[in-house]
């Protein structure tokens, strides 16, 4: 894992994002590309907004270039407050930015391709004004992706414990299969949870101890654990009572953790669980 991918948009969560970039940068020795992409819908508001046409398109002319003026002066604001961080983290050298014109999802396809990882914060710029939603192109970006996302938290702090929730699906599987190949989750304290749904306690049982031969095998001893009740509610109790700094989990799989990055679950689990969460297809 040497290229690291990091969406930024010059808020609060992003530049907690790039602080978990560069901790991740130290520990992997990996490159980092940071990507700011500007919302082409921003320049196209104005003329749309003006249905009947009535005051013809000369004022838009210069309300466009006024905008296209200030996003300029945004993204070179981003760019300084980004690598300020990764500069502070003796990393810099090992940092390039880039800024795109469009729409993030879209943006991203070129960059994505190159990388092994990449992070973006669990909110944008508006979460100070919505406080209780995700950013509005996490859910589509990490969908999309083959590479395994990371959705920071507001607050970084340096990761010691972490926990992989697991259903047995071919998602997890890769995780662990990225956990067992990877030096870095040698130093940590692992953790592996199951959710075990209504009358299937065996079945949970099973599919843990299969997870920790899966780890064994690799020389990794985590501690396991079967949980009850919905998943999100459990799995959230579980990472603030063990002091999980990063949550491992599949964005496809089965049972009711499969539905991580689909609907409610996934909100949820995002919302209570104020760690890290990095999510394998």
């Amino acid at each position: 894992m040497k290229n690291l991918l990091i969406c930024t948009d010059g808020s609060n969560y992003s530049q907690e994002s790039c602080r978990y970039a560069a901790w991740f940068a130290k520990q992997l020795g990996a490159k980092v590309e940071v990507l700011y992409v500007t919302d082409l819908r921003q320049f196209e508001i104005p003329a749309v907004a003006d249905l009947s046409g009535s005051l013809g398109i000369q004022p838009y002319e210069g309300m466009i270039a006024q905008l296209q003026e200030v996003e300029a002066r945004k993204a070179k604001f981003v760019e300084e407050s980004a690598m300020a961080i990764f500069e502070a983290e003796g990393v810099l050298e090992h940092t390039t930015f880039h800024h795109e014109t469009g729409m993030l999802v879209d943006a991203i396809e070129g960059y994505a391709e190159r990388a092994d990882m990449i992070l973006l914060g669990k909110r944008g710029e508006n979460a100070n004004f919505a406080t209780e939603h995700l950013g509005s192109m996490l859910e589509r970006i990490v969908r999309a992706s083959t590479k395994p996302c990371v959705v920071t938290s507001r607050d970084f702090r340096p990761i010691y414990h972490v926990a992989i929730a697991y259903d047995g699906g071919v998602s997890c599987q890769r995780a662990l299969e990225f956990m067992a190949q990877s030096e870095l989750f040698r130093a940590f304290d692992l953790h592996v949870v199951t959710v075990a749904e209504s009358h299937k306690e065996d079945q949970a049982a099973a599919q843990l101890a299969e997870a920790e031969r899966m780890m064994n095998a690799s020389g990794l001893y985590p501690t396991c654990q079967v949980l009850s009740g919905e998943a999100e509610t459990a799995i959230a109790h579980y990472v603030k009572s063990a002091k999980i700094d990063l949550l491992v989990a599949g964005a496809y799989g089965h049972s009711r953790i499969r539905k991580l990055l689909i609907g409610s679950t996934t909100t949820e689990l995002l919302r209570r669980c104020h760690v890290p969460v990095l999510c394998f297809r």
